[in-house]
C-alpha cells in the first residue's frame, strides 16, 4: 500500500498548494467569492460538474448500482437532468444579475423583503450539505489510512478548510478543477472498465444477475419521481451551484459550459450503475451496498490504480463539501450578518473595509462548526433529506416563480417560503424524515400561498421591475430602495 499511499499524499499536498496559489490571484470580495466573475467554458464546465458530483453521487451512486443495477443511475440523472435545466432555461439570466447569493435575487425582484428569511433557509440547507459531506471523510480514510471516524473527519474539513480559506473560490476552483481531472481518469477511466473486465463483462453480468437489475425503472416509479423533485429541481436552486453559475465570465458560458457539465452528468450516473452492477456479481453478499465502491477498489485494483481511485473519491467528497462551506459562508456573511448590521445592498454589492479578511474568517467560522456537527451527527442521509426538503419546499416556488412571474410579490415569496417550509417540517415530524409526503406537500402548500397571497396584496413596485429586468438584460442600473430586512 505504500504506493497508494504516497499518491493520497500527494494528491491532500497538492490541494492544499493549489489553496496558495489560488491566494495570490485573490485581491477583491468578487475574486474570493465567484473567483472574479471571469472563468471560461473549460473551466467552468469542469468545477460545475465536480461540485454536483460528490461523494453521494460517487460512493452513493455505486451502492445503488449494487442494489438495483442499471436504474441506481436515476439519482445522478436527476441531478445531471437538474443542471441541463438549470442551464438552458436560467442561467444566462442568472448570470447578468451579478450577485453573490440567491436571497441578493430575491431582494432585486421582490425588492428587499425577503432576503433574511430566504437567506437563513439558504443558510441551513448550505450548512448541512457541508455537513453530511464532511462526514463521508470518515468512510474514504477509514478505507486508506484506518483512522478512527473523528479523527477522519477533522483531517478531511481541515485541509478543506485550509485551502478554501486561502484563496476562497480561486483556490477552489483551482482544486475543483484537479479533482474533475482525478475523478474523469479514476472513475470513468479506470474503475469502470476494470470492474466489468474483473466481472467477466457484460455477457456474464446478464447471466449472472436477475433481469431486474437491467431494467431502467425497477428502482420504483415513485422513487424516481422523488429524486426528481428533490435533487433536479434542488440543482435549480441551491446557493453552492448558483454561487458557481456566478463565476462564468458571460452568459454564454454559463448556458454552454453548464450543458456540457449536465452531460458529463449523465455519463457518470451510468458508469456509477454499471461499476455497482459489477460489484454485485464479484461481492453477492456484501453487508451494506454502500461498501461496494470500497470494496471494489480495495481487492479489484492494482497498487498505484488504487490511490488514484480512492483520490477520485476523495475529490468528489472535497468538491462538494468546499463548494458548499464556501457557498455557507457567504450566506452567513452577505445574506445574515451584514443585514443585521445595515452594511450591504441588496444587490451585494456593498463594499467593506478589509473584505477578503471578512470573508476568511466566515469560512472558518462556518468550517469549525460544520466539522463539529459532523463529528456529532450520524444519521447522514436524514440530515441531506432534511436540507433538501427545507431547501426545495421553502424557496423553489418564490424563486422560479420570480424568474417567470412579474405578479409575484415580496409577500407572496415570504408567505410561499413560511408555508413551504413549515409544511415540510410538521410533515417530516409526522410521516417520518425519510417520507415523501413532506416535499409533495410542502411544495404544493408553498405554490398556493405564493400565488394566493401574491394576487392579494399590491404588485410589486413598477420601479424594481424596470430596475429587474434591466439586470437581468445586463444593464449597470442604481439600485432600487430596499422596504425592509
Amino acid at each position: 500500500m505504500a504506493v497508494d499511499y504516497a499518491v493520497i499524499v500527494l494528491y491532500l499536498a497538492g490541494m492544499l498548494g493549489m489553496g496558495w496559489w489560488g491566494m495570490r490571484r485573490t485581491r477583491s470580495t468578487s475574486d474570493f467569492l465567484v473567483a472574479g466573475r471571469r472563468l471560461g467554458p473549460a473551466m467552468y464546465s469542469g468545477t460545475m460538474a465536480a461540485i454536483v458530483l460528490g461523494g453521494a453521487s460517487t460512493i452513493g451512486g455505486v451502492g445503488l448500482g449494487y442494489r438495483y443495477g442499471l436504474s441506481g443511475a436515476w439519482l445522478v440523472f436527476s441531478i445531471g437532468f437538474g443542471l441541463l435545466a438549470l442551464s438552458v432555461l436560467f442561467a444566462a439570466r442568472i448570470s447578468r444579475l451579478r450577485v453573490y447569493t440567491v436571497s441578493q435575487m430575491l431582494d432585486l425582484r421582490y425588492g428587499g423583503s425577503s432576503g433574511l428569511v430566504s437567506g437563513i433557509v439558504m443558510w441551513a440547507y448550505t450548512l448541512m450539505l457541508a455537513v453530511t459531506s464532511t462526514i463521508a471523510y470518515a468512510t474514504i480514510f477509514d478505507v486508506i489510512f484506518g483512522l478512527d471516524r473523528w479523527v477522519a473527519i477533522v483531517l478531511g474539513g481541515t485541509i478543506v478548510v485550509c485551502y478554501s480559506t486561502l484563496g476562497g473560490m480561486w483556490s477552489i476552483t483551482l482544486t475543483d478543477m484537479v479533482q474533475f481531472v482525478v475523478k474523469t481518469i479514476g472513475v470513468l477511466l479506470l474503475l469502470l472498465p476494470i470492474a466489468v473486465v474483473k466481472a467477466g463483462g457484460f455477457g456474464a453480468l446478464r447471466s449472472e444477475l436477475p433481469d431486474g437489475y437491467f431494467s431502467p425503472m425497477s428502482i420504483g416509479a415513485q422513487t424516481v419521481f422523488t429524486y426528481v423533485l428533490i435533487y433536479s429541481f434542488g440543482m435549480l436552486i441551491g446557493q453552492d451551484i448558483w454561487q458557481r453559475v456566478f463565476t462564468a465570465r458571460n452568459d454564454r458560458v454559463a448556458r454552454l459550459g453548464g450543458t456540457a457539465a449536465g452531460v458529463y452528468c449523465l455519463a457518470y450516473a451510468v458508469a456509477g450503475a454499471v461499476i455497482g452492477t459489477a460489484a454485485k456479481v464479484l461481492y453477492p453478499k456484501l453487508g451494506s451496498a454502500d461498501d461496494a465502491f470500497a470494496t471494489i477498489v480495495k481487492d479489484a485494483l492494482p497498487i498505484g490504480v488504487k490511490g488514484l481511485v480512492l483520490a477520485a473519491a476523495l475529490s468528489a467528497v472535497m468538491s462538494t463539501s468546499s463548494g458548499a462551506l464556501i457557498a455557507c459562508a457567504t450566506v452567513a456573511d452577505q445574506d445574515i450578518w451584514q443585514r443585521l448590521r445595515g452594511t450591504v445592498s441588496p444587490s451585494g454589492d456593498g463594499e467593506r473595509h478589509d473584505e477578503v479578511k471578512g470573508n476568511r474568517v466566515f469560512i472558518v467560522l462556518m468550517g469549525a462548526a460544520v466539522i463539529v456537527i459532523a463529528i456529532l451527527l450520524n444519521n447522514v442521509v436524514e440530515a441531506l433529506t432534511v436540507a433538501y426538503n427545507l431547501l426545495v419546499g421553502g424557496l423553489l416556488v418564490p424563486i422560479l416563480g420570480g424568474l417567470v412571474w412579474k405578479r409575484g410579490t415580496g409577500t407572496g415569496a415570504l408567505a410561499a417560503v413560511g408555508t413551504g417550509g413549515l409544511t415540510v417540517l410538521a410533515l417530516m415530524t409526522a410521516k417520518g424524515i425519510l417520507a415523501n409526503e413532506p416535499i409533495y406537500y410542502g411544495l404544493l402548500a408553498s405554490l398556493v400561498a405564493y400565488v394566493a397571497v401574491s394576487l392579494a396584496t399590491k404588485p410589486t413596485d413598477a420601479a424594481v421591475l424596470d430596475a429587474w429586468r434591466r439586470r437581468l438584460a445586463g444593464e449597470a442600473v442604481p439600485e432600487p430602495a430596499v422596504t425592509g430586512a
